[in-house]
């Protein structure tokens, strides 16, 4: 039997809670053998510059994950250049796993966008996708009917997941403020982000 492989990819900036948590509820719904986080280098679809640079978000993924044995950190995109565009991973990864099964994990909110992202229909005919659904933010199935096909669509499951109110944004403000992130991020993270001075104004005028 061929191996079911979870992919969770994002810009990580910083990783936080809720990512590990929507993680470990997919993984364990979709009986998942394994989570690779893909941090990604230069998002297609984000304007903004990151506050931090890829060594240190991806440093931070492999803290935050190193104590869970079915997760695992990929640096593929850091390593490509240009825009990372899902469809070009995702068809490295077929080419590093062979017959390994894959599932992109995806919020709903990104998945309701899912029709301007690059080839979204051949990234949809390579991989199945897994929406970590969540109370105040539905699957817009009217427009994935609207801009996929029923075969297309086959491919998308979705999982409940709890609503949590944890964002990269947020935490990077209270940083900013001088105040706590405790919980909001695992603890390896927040003493990195404190030994490396991340988010702090003065750090993201540099």
């Amino acid at each position: 039997m061929s191996r079911r492989i979870g992919i969770m990819g994002g810009t990580f900036d910083p990783i936080h809670m809720g990512h590990l948590i929507t993680a470990e509820m997919v993984r364990v719904s979709a009986q998942l053998d394994e989570v690779i986080f893909i941090p990604a280098a230069h998002p297609p679809h984000k304007n903004r510059e990151h506050a931090a640079p890829p060594e240190d978000r991806i440093r931070m993924v492999r803290r935050a994950v190193e104590n869970n044995p079915f997760f695992s950190v990929s640096d593929i995109e850091l390593h490509r250049e240009g825009p990372s565009y899902t469809v070009d991973t995702i068809a490295a990864l077929h080419a590093q796993l062979g017959t390994a099964e894959l599932f992109f994990i995806i919020g709903a909110d990104a998945m309701n966008d899912l029709y301007l992202w690059h080839e979204p229909e051949r990234l949809l005919q390579s991989c199945a996708f897994i929406v970590a659904t969540r109370q105040g933010v539905p699957l817009d199935e009217s427009l994935l009917a609207e801009k996929f096909t029923p075969a297309e669509r086959s491919h998308i499951h979705t999982v409940p997941t709890p609503h949590l109110e944890i964002s990269s944004t947020a935490i990077r403000a209270q940083i900013r403020a001088g105040h706590s992130v405790r919980y909001l991020v695992p603890r390896v993270v927040e003493t990195y982000i404190e030994e490396r001075g991340l988010y702090r104004a003065h750090h993201e005028e540099l």
